[in-house]
């Protein structure tokens, strides 16, 4: 029996969005040791180089969307594909630190046009505002790629080496990413032109998207995805030695921390099963206040606190990824969905290039009460998101 369209479209594209995400952003996790251990650089200089990277794609994301806004996403993300193998390849061929960062670099330019916010301009494009079901679908899946990808990358790396495992994704680009982009998504995969404006309808009519300032709605969203996408990477980056600092043994810390993946897709079935019925916004709110209150919980009951902080956390940027492709949809609808994405993450990207650093250093000075740093951007995105109402119009932007 043959699957719906709809049903076909989001398992291709979330599968390729767990190989985009697992040989990409996932990566150094594993191969940053082994990298620099081979290359003579430092650890620091690896996620400098993936730093850099995360900063390409912020720069390039905006021309992305565009594109996508214009002929669809489906050629766009085949040739993410192309680029992934290639920035692959190439981490798989250096030599020393320029050869190294060239790669990375390569790879950001991938990311800025085949992670999330390129699948989930490619599904506005699809199915306009009736997306968010299918935008929920895929993160579903690709919840896993750290899941997936992080034993097959550390298997691979173990058994013929660091580079071989960069090999390897780039073939699973080009064999597995590359046809399941290409072939299995819908070629008209972009809005409909819009309706001419009749004099009943000029008032209500969505505007075209303008280079400008910024509306208000444009920045309270683009500074709740930054302020939030800065602690996600932060936590990714250090949960465990956080939990440590709370009082966790290695191993406890270790346990509770793995919590993270199931508690984001357990949250993603929630909002595809209940939350669904309600306005995004409400679950941008609820997934906000999230790691406020685990932290909370982290901070005044120590160690016990591990699991139930790592929950709440994983819980709330579960939804908040989905929310990151929901909102900008359900507020200005679908027409130029891909450039505002692109525009909306710049700051993100931004965040993300700094956290690992910057919450570093945090943990340095303040030890386990270096999670109300995260605690406080948390608060500041739930106040954002109580500035935007259900009822605000494309108008107002």
């Amino acid at each position: 029996m043959s699957l719906p369209p709809r049903s076909r479209t989001v398992i291709a594209l979330g599968s390729a969005q767990t190989l985009a995400w697992g040989s990409t952003y996932y990566l150094p996790a594993i191969l940053a040791v082994p990298m620099a251990r081979d290359l003579g650089v430092s650890t620091g200089w690896v996620f400098g180089a993936f730093s850099a990277a995360l900063l390409v794609s912020a720069v390039l994301g905006p021309l992305a969307g565009r594109r996508i806004d214009r002929y669809g996403g489906r050629d766009v993300l085949a040739l993410s594909n192309l680029v992934f193998a290639a920035g692959l390849a190439l981490l798989g061929l250096a030599e020393g630190p320029a050869g190294l960062a060239a790669g990375w670099l390569v790879l950001g330019l991938g990311m800025s046009m085949g992670l999330y916010e390129a699948a989930f301009a490619t599904l506005a494009g699809i199915y306009g505002r009736g997306a968010r079901g299918a935008i929920t679908g895929i993160t579903l899946l690709a919840g896993f790629a750290s899941t997936v990808c992080w034993p097959i990358t550390a298997a691979l790396e173990a058994e013929f080496g660091w580079r071989a495992a960069c090999f390897a994704w780039a073939a699973a680009h080009l064999l597995l990413g590359l046809p399941l982009n290409r072939l299995l998504l819908p070629a008209g995969s972009r809005p409909p032109p819009r309706p001419a404006a009749t004099a009943a309808t000029a008032t209500a009519a969505p505007k075209p998207f303008r280079w400008s300032l910024p509306s208000t709605t444009m920045l309270l969203l683009a500074f709740v995805f930054a302020v939030t996408w800065f602690s996600s990477t932060a936590m990714a980056a250090h949960l465990p030695r956080l939990l440590q600092e709370a009082g966790a043994t290695p191993a406890a810390a270790i346990a509770a921390a793995a919590l993270v993946g199931p508690a984001q897709v357990g949250a993603r079935a929630l909002e595809y099963v209940l939350l669904q019925r309600f306005h995004p916004l409400l679950s941008a709110k609820l997934a906000a206040v999230a790691h406020p209150i685990g932290a909370a919980g982290l901070l005044f009951l120590g160690a016990p606190a591990a699991a139930f902080f790592t929950l709440l956390h994983g819980a709330g940027n579960g939804i908040l990824t989905i929310a990151k492709g929901t909102l900008p949809l359900a507020i200005f609808g679908p027409a130029d969905y891909g450039l505002r994405q692109g525009l909306l993450m710049v700051p993100a990207r931004f965040g993300q290039a700094g956290a690992p650093f910057l919450f570093a250093l945090a943990i340095e000075d303040w030890g386990a009460w270096a999670v109300l740093l995260t605690a406080f951007l948390g608060l500041a995105a739930f106040a954002a998101l109580f500035l935007l109402t259900p009822a605000t119009r494309t108008e107002q932007v």
